[in-house]
């Protein structure tokens, strides 16, 4: 708090400061509030094919003079809209929009004003009926009426409408990205583009709620940036999305709210609020997520020795978890002035989960004979608490595109979990084979970190633009976790799995971009420099691990982040572009944590503390094209990346054996750490093509084909590997508009199918994978204000992950699941008024003038 007030008196000063410039606020207009409160301007409006009236079109009456909003409101069911308290000496500029209309401004000069329909003292203007036309495009014959899209495809993003997306309704963030072309999702909801982890940002900024702690329902667009410039964080190595979440800023009270209900346990509520009132624009969104599911997951495996055979071992697990999140994010906007925007949002975040874990495992002879079976269980809770603080504040200039952002963002919060790990062995007789071992473990954990960035724009001319920014990042986590072993006595001995750890993280940037248009031709050049600082502290060894780049004047390159982006149009409806950026990726703390995890006896996880950053060259060649009925968007990548970060794994070595064998580990188990491949290359290609078949038929195709070759080696073992892998994905909508029935009018459906083939890995590769959703939805009431979804995820039951791994001690083959098949029913209601009053007084279009 002590660095949280300065900063907000000295952006309230800013802002006044701005406020109170004499050429940006003209003195010689008087306040029309204050001294004119009986003089109004009406009017009706209507649609220009039908002459219906049009409901909920958003009617603004600004000032002139100073482009400053003077009142607002949505029209009445009849059309009608009203504004009062104005002066007759003031121009004003009325702005009508409304969905699925083309735009409507008409300029209501002072003279207007004086004695028309002059009574009772009063000056009224009647606007009389204003027609608005549709928004319609000709496409080959066809009519249609202007609305977004699921999908926008530009030349550098996609923009993903989630509102079109009927098979996320009810479910998280994770639903929503199985529906975005070039996205696929691996076992634990974690998201790759093009085989690499992207960057999730919430509203712009890096967040600490993971995707399915997001619920789908209160997520307006996900906006998909493939090559980021030198304007986002360096460490965007594998693309950015960014969440944008649901707020309106329409006059009155607008919302939406929804529930779900489904199997296998699933239970979902959420609402969405909007009040905008003068200068101040208030938002909530909340939403509670409980879900339920048994999942399977199997391991076989082959231990070898000089290429013969010793033994087989296969395990067998089965998963019952239960999972609940509450999600709540609120905040104003306060609209100072024209010039001036202030806003604060807080976010919460929580989550309850168990996992009840059986495995059964049987270790069998060369000639797989049942030696001996055994059995574990893995048992407890785990919980979070997690919360985000945002101040952000806008200036806008007088010239067009001119601005300034600053804002700092807050998150903070921390989780706790505790198990009991059971393992018991018998013979093929049934008799005991060896001692039960039992484990328990609890841990928690504590993370803070701050964000502060300013983003300055500059429209040097109509063609040329300058921008710059600064931004500085820092966290702070810490983290506890102790095993012990309880032996017959009941007495624990702790266990050398214990890890009690901390770490400080620093990344300082600064960055500067210029873009330019010449006829058909353009380009952007920038250049990014981060600092970035990573101290790590396992507690009780007071061992020390981490990283500095750069680590010296010398190494000054490994600081510097250029890009560049070249543009050409080809008539109306083609672009090409290529671009290059450079990034890094980091290591994150469990990528460096010596810690070794033993959920699984046979598959255990340790992190390197020597594992360095990786660099990423990235190359692309873009190809646009817009066409009758939709566009195209084919994309030709290089991705060079020195010091790859990828994943190594071994037998454990007898002498971790023997650290871990009261912890119920298989001698043969494997263990899976990091290392920096020499280099690692991705060659490929994506298609996208957006088409649209009739009025209410969408398609969406899309494939990714690469080819990837690493170089890499431990110990002076060769590791590398090359091969060809590829992703598809379909999405389909169709819509019934019918006057015949109204039970099949503004009915939808929407399938969703997926396949990934295998991908290969240094010591092995990955298992195909396929998943088909669908799901279909009914609107009705008026306006289409209500609608019923009925979607089904995983239709196959198919969805699962799997891998594998073939060295000289063993061969492995194995696959787990997290999701299983869901069907969810979900209802989900529109609402708004336009003259409702927080403060409970009159409003400009109601009283005796309505």
């Amino acid at each position: 708090m002590k660095f949280f007030l300065p900063l907000i008196v000295f952006l309230f000063c800013i802002s006044n400061g701005f406020a109170q410039n004499p050429e940006q606020q003209p003195q010689s207009i008087e306040t029309p509030e204050i001294q004119f409160k009986s003089h109004r301007i009406y009017g009706k409006v209507i649609a220009q094919n039908t002459g219906k009236p049009i409901d909920a079109a958003s009617a603004q009456l600004y000032i002139a003079a100073k482009d400053s909003l003077q009142d607002g409101m949505l029209t009445k069911a009849n059309g009608d809209f009203n504004f009062t308290k104005l002066s007759p000496s003031v121009t004003y500029k009325l702005i009508i929009t409304a969905l699925g209309f083309e735009p409507y401004d008409q300029l209501i000069p002072a003279a207007t004003m004086d004695k028309s329909n002059q009574k009772e003292g009063r000056f009224e203007k009647d606007l009389g009926n204003i027609s608005l036309h549709p928004a319609i495009k000709q496409l080959e014959g066809i009519t249609i009426v202007g609305t977004k899209p699921a999908l926008e495809m530009g030349i550098d993003r996609k923009v993903f409408n989630v509102a079109k997306s009927l098979t996320s309704a009810g479910g998280t963030a994770v639903d929503i990205m199985k529906n975005i072309p070039s996205l696929s999702v691996d076992i634990d909801g974690n998201v790759e583009l093009r085989n690499s982890t992207p960057q999730i940002y919430v509203d712009g900024r890096p967040t600490i709620l993971t995707l399915d702690q997001i619920p789908a329902d209160n997520i307006e667009r996900v906006e998909l940036i493939t090559n980021p410039s030198a304007k986002f964080d360096a460490a965007t190595s594998g693309g950015i999305i960014n969440i944008v979440l649901k707020k309106d800023k329409r006059i009155g009270l607008n919302g939406i709210v929804s529930a779900s209900v489904g199997t296998p346990g699933i239970l979902n509520g959420n609402l969405n609020l909007n009040l905008r009132q003068g200068k101040l624009n208030f938002f909530a969104s909340g939403g509670y997520n409980k879900s339920k599911g048994r999942t399977t997951g199997e391991t076989n495996r082959e231990n070898k020795k000089h290429g013969i055979t010793q033994d087989y071992f296969n395990q067998y697990s089965y998963n019952n978890r239960n999972r609940k999140f509450t999600f709540l994010n609120f905040g104003i906007d306060y609209f100072i002035d024209n010039r001036n925007t202030l806003s604060v949002t807080q976010r919460l975040g929580s989550g309850r989960f168990r996992n009840d874990e059986t495995q059964q495992q049987e270790y069998l002879s060369s000639d797989e004979t049942l030696l001996y079976s055994g059995y574990r269980t893995n048992t407890g809770p785990s919980l979070f608490d997690r919360k985000s603080t945002r101040l952000s504040y806008k200036y806008t200039f007088p010239k067009q595109g001119q601005e300034l952002t600053a804002d700092i963002n807050y998150n903070y919060g921390g989780g706790s979990s505790n198990g009991m790990i059971i393992n018991t062995y018998s013979n093929p007789d049934g008799t005991e084979y060896k001692a039960p071992s039992v484990v328990r473990n609890e841990g928690g954990n504590n993370s803070k970190d701050l964000t502060i960035q300013a983003d300055y724009t500059n429209p040097i001319n109509e063609n040329s633009k300058f921008e710059t920014g600064i931004r500085s990042y820092y966290k702070n986590f810490k983290s506890n976790y102790n095993a012990f072993n309880i032996g017959e006595d009941n007495n624990e001995t702790k266990l050398p799995l214990s890890n009690n750890y901390k770490y400080n993280e620093l990344i300082n940037a600064a960055y500067a971009t210029f873009s330019q248009k010449k006829g058909s031709f353009s380009y952007q050049v920038g250049l990014r420099a981060e600092y970035s600082k990573f101290d790590g502290e396992l507690i009780d060894s007071a061992y020390q691990f981490g990283y500095k780049y750069p680590s010296s004047a010398k190494n000054i390159w490994n600081a510097l982040f250029p890009s560049v982006f070249l543009t050409k149009e080809i008539g109306e409806n083609d672009q090409v572009q290529f671009n290059f950026s450079r990034r890094i990726r980091r290591p994150d703390f469990w990528q460096l944590n010596p810690f070794i995890e033993i959920n699984d006896p046979v598959n255990l996880r340790q992190g390197n503390p020597e594992l360095q950053p990786e660099f990423i060259n990235s190359f692309e060649l873009n190809y646009s094209k817009n066409y009758g009925s939709g566009n195209f968007l084919g994309t030709i990548f290089w991705r060079n990346n020195p010091n790859d970060i990828t994943q190594y794994s071994d037998t454990i070595s007898n002498e971790l054996y023997t650290q871990l064998q009261n912890a119920g580990i298989d001698p043969n188990a494997i263990l899976n750490t990091f290392i920096n491949a020499n280099t690692t290359n991705r060659y490929g290609a994506e298609l996208v093509v957006q088409h649209k078949i009739g009025s209410n038929f969408d398609i969406t195709p899309s494939v990714t084909l690469q080819y990837r070759t690493t170089k890499a080696d431990v110990s002076n073992i060769n590791l590398s590997n090359n091969g060809f892998n590829w992703h598809a994905k379909l999405i389909s909508s169709y819509k019934i508009k019918t006057k015949q029935s109204k039970i099949f009018n503004n009915l939808g459906f929407q399938l969703t199918a997926e396949y990934e083939s295998g991908r290969i890995i240094p010591q092995g590769k990955t298992l195909p994978k396929y998943d088909i959703d669908v799901a279909i939805r009914k609107e009705f009431l008026k306006n289409n204000r209500g609608s019923i979804t009925l979607a089904v995820n995983d239709l196959l039951n198919s969805d699962r992950w799997g891998n594998i791994y073939d060295t000289e001690t063993f061969y492995q083959e194995s696959y787990r699941r997290w999701n299983v098949r869901n069907f969810r029913l979900t209802f989900s209601y529109k609402f708004g008024k336009a003259d409702f009053s927080l403060f409970n007084r009159k409003r400009s279009n109601g009283g005796d003038e309505d």
